[in-house]
Parts: C-alpha cells; sequence; structure tokens
C-alpha cells in the first residue's frame, strides 16, 4: 500500500519527494513508513522493484481477447508494453536524476530478476500469437522473440518510434515487401 501510493508521487517529484507527502498519499502516519521500510532510500528501492515488475503488462497482455485478428492482438500488445516501457522509464528516470542509487555497491544480479521478468512477458505474448501457430512461418515462441526484440530496439533511445502501431504491426507480420502482382 505504501509503495502503490509512492509510485505516482516518485514519479512525478524523484528522490526530492518527502516521506510526508507519501503518508499524506497513502492515508497513513509517516511513522508507519518507518516502521515498514528503514529509511527512505529503502522505500526508494522498493518502489524501483515494483516499476520493473512485469505482472501488470503480463495481466494486460493477458486479458486481450484471442478471437481478434493477431495483427489487433500484437496492436493491443505494443501498447501494452509501450506503457509498461514508460511507466519503468519514468521512475527510473526520476530516481536516476535526483542522484539515488550513486556511490552505493549495487547488489549482484538476482535469480529470477531481469531475464525471469523478460521470460514472463515472451511467454504472454507467445500465448497471444499460439492461436495462429498454424499459419506462421516459424513457432509461436520464436515469433514472440521476434516481435519483443523490434518492441525493445524502437525504443532504444529512450522514445517510441514514431511510426504508427499498425504500421510496425504490418510490417513485422507481413514484411516489407508489397505482394508481388
Amino acid at each position: 500500500m505504501i509503495v502503490a501510493a509512492a509510485l505516482p508521487l516518485v514519479a512525478e517529484h524523484g528522490t526530492a519527494v518527502t516521506t510526508s507527502q507519501i503518508a499524506r498519499a497513502a492515508a497513513i502516519g509517516e511513522a508507519t513508513i518507518f516502521r515498514v521500510f528503514n529509511d527512505k532510500e529503502e522505500l526508494l528501492d522498493a518502489c524501483l522493484a515494483e516499476a520493473i515488475q512485469p505482472d501488470h503488462v503480463v495481466k494486460e497482455i493477458a486479458s486481450i481477447p484471442l478471437d481478434q485478428p493477431l495483427a489487433s492482438r500484437l496492436a493491443e500488445t505494443v501498447e501494452a508494453l509501450s506503457a509498461h516501457l514508460d511507466r519503468v522509464g519514468t521512475v527510473i528516470g526520476a530516481l536516476h536524476a535526483g542522484g539515488h542509487g550513486r556511490g552505493r555497491q549495487r547488489d549482484r544480479p538476482q535469480p529470477g530478476g531481469r531475464e525471469a521478468s523478460m521470460q514472463l512477458i515472451k511467454d504472454a505474448v507467445t500465448d497471444l500469437i499460439e492461436p495462429d501457430a498454424e499459419s506462421l512461418r516459424l513457432p509461436p515462441d520464436q515469433i514472440a522473440t521476434i516481435f519483443l526484440s523490434l518492441q525493445y530496439s524502437q525504443r532504444r533511445g529512450g522514445t517510441p518510434s514514431d511510426l504508427p502501431v499498425p504500421d510496425l504491426v504490418e510490417v513485422f507480420l507481413h514484411g516489407a515487401m508489397k505482394p508481388s502482382t
């Protein structure tokens, strides 16, 4: 509850957010925060950990109706992934700009970290593609890997592509070549 209330404030104020602001947003006393977290840095770490969790985007992808055409399902997936990556980027950017984590020794990557998150997202996209397996050149899990690689690579500069989503999906599904007549 504390982290959920803090996330929008962290995205807006970064490390300048106060525990008083967070307590008001969570409708709790400020002392309650320090019964749960040792200090503000630990709370900010929890906010970062929550922001990068793939649970929300995985549920969103899983809720896309499988009776829609594949192009529509993939377009909705692009929108869900974009929203997820925007949320993650906003929180990370706000915390980084405020110096959160600088000068501290970083923990070694934990098993079940980034790779596990990426796998959960890939599994959700694979499940979304699976109903069309018979009409695909490659197995759905390979298609999902390629699709996600394209989605992540187009955002490398920190901003989404200017191409409209339907055009991206069209080129992904049917290639860049015009159909031969």
